[in-house]
């Protein structure tokens, strides 16, 4: 069975283009470097609940939307050897938390076992 990195993060409208463009180069070299899928998702119907949701869990701000997302690798040994070369990849390191598309604060992340896979 397969291990799966999730993660949830606020981007600003306005930031979008530049979001996409990070997380094509970030999806590519997680992809080079051995994850088996990158997927990157808009919420489309996401709506604030009354005691939790993915926009109250990033404090969503109104002019930003939520972006959920996730990496498949083979297991969490792939996952922990894979993860550990894309931070050492020169064209992702040194990159200033200030001049992210998004407020890398409000950003939440997890490792997963799948316990159903069809």
């Amino acid at each position: 069975m397969s291990y799966v990195d999730g993660f949830v993060v606020p981007v600003p409208r306005k930031n979008l283009a530049a979001y996409r463009r990070l997380a094509r180069k970030a999806g590519s070299i997680w992809r080079e470097h051995g994850a088996l899928e990158y997927i990157e998702c808009l919420a489309d119907d996401v709506k604030p609940g009354k005691q939790t949701s993915f926009p109250q869990a990033v404090k969503l701000k109104p002019d930003e939307v939520v972006v959920f997302s996730w990496i498949v690798f083979k297991s969490r040994a792939q996952r922990d050897r894979i993860n550990k070369k894309v931070m050492e990849d020169p064209r992702l390191s040194g990159m200033d938390p200030k001049t992210l598309p998004f407020d890398g604060m409000r950003m939440f992340w997890g490792g997963f076992k799948p316990i159903v896979q069809l």
